[in-house]
């Protein structure tokens, strides 16, 4: 089992958690510790995990099924 079947068997609703969860986290900790280096990185981080679920999201075979049927339904 390869890493990326693990993220294709979420449901839509988990698949937004774990994009969105990181970078809540680390605005969290930025509120709560304040401007430093921990929390400039964790943000960094957590900015960069969200935006390759953005990008790949659509490659998965869920997401292009949903894709296409979206297109079809709106014909």
């Amino acid at each position: 089992m390869s890493l990326a079947r693990i993220f294709e068997d979420l449901s839509p609703h988990a698949r937004v958690a774990t994009a969105v969860l990181p970078f809540a986290v680390a605005m969290l900790l930025r509120l709560v510790l304040g401007k430093n280096r921990l929390t400039g990185v964790l943000i960094s981080l957590s900015t960069t995990w969200f935006t390759i679920n953005v990008l790949l999201a659509p490659l998965s075979e869920g997401m292009r099924r949903d894709i296409f049927d979206l297109r079809a339904w709106f014909r």
